[in-house]
C-alpha cells in the first residue's frame, strides 16, 4: 500500500510519511488490496520506496508496472499521484487522484492526499472538504495527519486562528507529531507568544533534527526573551549548518 503524504508542501516528512501512511492505508474492507506476495503489490511497494530514495524514473517504471498488473488498485493511483507531484506535473497527479478517489471514495489515504493537493494549488474549497472527510473517517488511525493538512489549508487561507485550532487537535492525538509541533513554533513566536514558541520547539527537538527554520526562529525566539546566549548559539548553528539558506542570509556572520 502507499504512504501519505502530511504536508503543505512536499518537504522532507513528505515521502516517509507517504511510505508509512500508503502501506497502512489498504487494510480498508471497502477497498480493492493485493496480497504481499502479490505482484503488483510489490512492484507498488518498489516504486513508493524508489521515490522515497528520491529515484524517480526507477519509481515510475516500477508503478507503472504495478498498474499493469492491477489497474484498478487505488493506492497505485494514489502513489502515481504524489510521483506526479514531485515531478511537477500537476495534471497527472490531479487525474490519479481522482482516479483513486472514484475507485475509493472513503479511502481516508486518499482524501488526506489529494485534500493536500488540493490546497497547495489554491482550490481550497474542495482540499478542505476532502480533509474534513479524512479526519472523520471512523476508519483512519492517524487523523493528526490530515488534521495538520487542514491546519495548513487555513493558514493558507489566511485564516490563522482556525489553523491553530486544527494543530493542536492534530497533537492532542499525537503529541510528538514533528509538522504539527514545527507550525505551532511558527504561529506561537508570529503572535509573540514566545514562551510557547520556545516550549514547542523543544519538543519538536525530541522527535527531529533542527532546519534553517527551527534555528531562526528559534534565534529570534530567545533574543525576545533576553537569553542572548542561546540566541547567539542557535544563530552559529544556523550558519554552521545551512550557510546557503533563506533564513541564513538574513543575519550577519557572528
Amino acid at each position: 500500500m502507499l504512504p501519505e503524504a502530511s504536508s503543505s508542501t512536499i518537504n522532507r516528512f513528505g515521502s516517509s510519511l507517504f511510505l508509512v501512511v500508503v502501506l497502512a492505508s489498504c487494510s480498508s474492507s471497502n477497498v480493492k488490496t493485493t496480497g504481499n506476495d502479490d505482484p503488483a503489490s510489490i512492484y507498488l511497494q518498489l516504486g513508493v520506496r524508489y521515490i522515497d530514495l528520491n529515484k524517480l524514473e526507477v519509481a515510475k517504471e516500477n508503478l507503472q508496472l504495478a498498474l499493469k498488473k492491477d489497474p484498478d488498485n487505488i493506492q497505485v493511483h494514489n502513489a502515481f499521484a504524489f510521483l506526479y507531484e514531485k515531478l511537477n506535473d500537476y495534471d497527472h497527479a490531479k487525474d490519479h487522484y481522482e482516479m483513486a478517489l472514484d475507485g475509493a471514495p472513503d479511502n481516508w489515504s486518499v482524501e488526506n492526499n489529494f485534500g493536500r493537493f488540493l490546497c497547495d494549488h489554491g482550490e481550497y474549497e474542495q482540499g478542505m472538504a476532502l480533509l474534513n472527510q479524512a479526519f472523520s473517517n471512523q476508519l483512519n488511525d492517524r487523523q493528526w495527519l490530515a488534521l495538520t493538512n487542514a491546519g495548513r489549508c487555513q493558514l493558507a487561507m489566511q485564516q490563522k486562528q482556525s489553523a491553530k485550532t486544527y494543530f493542536k487537535q492534530a497533537l492532542i492525538l499525537n503529541n510528538t507529531y514533528a509538522p504539527a509541533l514545527l507550525e505551532m513554533q511558527k504561529i506561537s513566536y508570529q503572535s509573540g507568544e514566545y514562551l510557547a514558541a520556545k516550549v514547542y520547539l523543544q519538543r519538536y527537538l525530541s522527535v527531529a533534527d533542527h532546519t534553517s527554520g527551527t534555528l531562526w526562529i528559534g534565534t529570534q525566539t530567545e533574543r525576545a526573551l533576553g537569553n542572548e546566549a542561546l540566541a547567539k548559539e542557535y544563530q552559529r548553528l544556523l550558519l554552521e549548518k545551512f550557510p546557503l539558506s533563506d533564513e541564513a542570509k538574513q543575519i550577519k556572520p557572528i
